[in-house]
């Protein structure tokens, strides 16, 4: 079956992440991304597509600042109070009925109940006529103890991440579940040495 391109949501899942940002004022703003994705290992930079009209938007060109929060299942029903077009100068964590939590590197504060907080500033906009790509610099990268391993990894089961995938009527949505596979890094190259291994253990809290 031939799909159109505007149908890639209902064949690619897509991150569910809130990000916060507060204007110059103060004021606290929520907003639901799916278009989130990091700039190649090791998560030094990340990357949002966002619509031009977004308070989003315009908190980070005002204070260069924001976070990426990542959500478990458990906050599936804040997506659409996060979603929903309020004025600017509301406090949109009061409207979706969220918990602030504060950040250690930046003045927007994340949000309680989530997995980890990706706390970021901007390092450039590109502009194009029908959107803006948000590229940001990771300062600060915090997650809860309970989901992450001594071996640097986020167990999903208890992690939960919450995914959306998109049909004709709506959002549907899911979670990842881990596979019994494993691969080291190194096997993608040709002495099977992982070129950035040197990155992962230095000290996780440096």
């Amino acid at each position: 079956m031939e799909l159109k391109p505007f149908k890639r949501e209902s064949v690619m899942p897509l991150p569910v992440t809130f990000i916060s940002t507060v204007n110059k004022n103060g004021v606290r703003n929520i907003a639901p991304y799916g278009c989130v994705m990091p700039v190649l290992r090791p998560l030094d930079l990340v990357c949002i597509a966002t619509a031009k009209k977004r308070d989003t938007l315009d908190n980070i060109r005002e204070t260069g600042e924001f976070v990426i929060n990542l959500l478990g299942e458990g906050l599936s029903d804040k997506v659409i109070p996060a979603a929903k077009t309020i004025p600017s100068e509301a406090d949109e964590f009061e409207f979706a009925g969220l918990e602030t939590r504060p950040s250690k590197k930046v003045k927007a504060p994340g949000i309680e109940g989530c997995y980890a907080w990706m706390e970021c500033e901007l390092v450039k906009l590109y502009e194009e006529n029908d959107y803006t790509l948000i590229m940001g610099k990771v300062v600060h990268l915090e997650v809860i103890d309970e989901v992450y391993e001594q071996n640097g990894h986020c167990n999903v089961k208890k992690a939960r991440p919450l995914m959306m995938m998109g049909s004709d009527t709506g959002m549907h949505f899911c979670t990842v579940e881990e596979l019994d596979r494993f691969e080291p890094f190194g096997a993608m190259f040709p002495n099977g040495k992982d070129p950035l291994a040197k990155l992962y253990t230095k000290d996780m809290h440096s």
